[in-house]
């Protein structure tokens, strides 16, 4: 499943391709949804944002179009007379000035008032977006240290995303190695300079992973890795998928372990259990 930095790069895709223009055509594939086309028809795409791994688009008269991908949601971008050449099943199309934004094999969509987005069953539930929110360093410090979250096992605590919204598995793993933790550590035993390194970490490399499409791997690290020929998937993180593989900070071999019922990827030099 695409996380949060997808998410976001999506959001602006699509932003780019519809914000600023009135919608000339609008269709939706589901019955309870069809109804509405109509109404959306010369409304102008104000924002299409993202609050993990969900997507928001706003329209001028506060409606607000919520999608959630899961597993096998795309959106595609397109010239409204050229249909993209793929057999997936189409659930929604945007058009606007010429421009079109398809949905496709996504499931999860309806239209919201936005003063009641509060009310939706998912999005009412997510904590703070790590890219959309303006999360500081202290704010997160302060939601690790809260008490539904202080006492639980970082390993399974940063996929719940009640805590920050849009951590997935590959930042998971990618958050808690530059952190230097184990996935057993709680929040609860952690000093101080520990909680503020997790706290930077999972800021840092969220960013880093929208900026640079998904890659986590220190600049340094990575272009090592391009020199010796390595693949893209080898390069692109400092330990996700890089089981066997010897770390880039001190030689020891990389281990993947099942965590939260999903594979986990340490070090078992820099990410000691204490």
């Amino acid at each position: 499943m695409p996380e949060g930095p997808e998410i976001r790069r999506a959001a602006d895709r699509i932003q780019e391709q519809l914000a600023g223009r009135r919608l000339e055509h609008v269709w939706f594939a589901f019955p309870e949804l069809a109804p509405e086309a109509e109404s959306l028809v010369g409304r102008r795409v104000t924002a299409v944002e993202s609050w993990g791994k969900a997507l928001l688009t706003r329209f001028d008269d506060g409606r607000v179009l919520y999608s959630h991908n899961q597993l096998y949601g795309v959106w595609k971008l397109h010239d409204a007379e050229r249909e993209p050449d793929t057999g997936r099943s189409l659930r929604v199309r945007l058009v606007a000035q010429g421009r079109a934004a398809s949905l496709y094999s996504a499931s999860d969509v309806s239209l919201w008032e936005e003063n009641r987005l509060g009310e939706h069953p998912f999005l009412s539930r997510l904590g703070p977006d790590l890219l959309s929110q303006d999360v500081t360093v202290g704010q997160a410090v302060a939601r690790l240290q809260e008490a539904r979250f202080r006492h639980r096992g970082l390993g399974g605590l940063l996929l719940d995303q009640a805590l920050f919204a849009g951590i997935g598995n590959y930042l998971r793993s990618e958050i808690l190695f530059f952190a230097g933790l184990h996935h057993k550590a709680r929040p609860a035993d952690l000093e101080e300079a520990a909680l503020k390194r997790l706290a930077r970490a999972i800021l840092e490399v969220t960013r880093q992973a929208y900026d640079q499409a998904g890659v986590t791997n220190r600049p340094d690290w990575a272009a090592a890795e391009r020199r010796r020929g390595a693949s893209r998937r080898r390069w692109r993180f400092a330990v996700f998928e890089r089981e066997g593989l010897l770390c880039h900070r001190c030689g020891t071999a990389i281990e993947r372990e099942r965590v939260a019922s999903r594979r986990f990827y340490r070090c078992p030099g820099c990410q000691a259990e204490a």
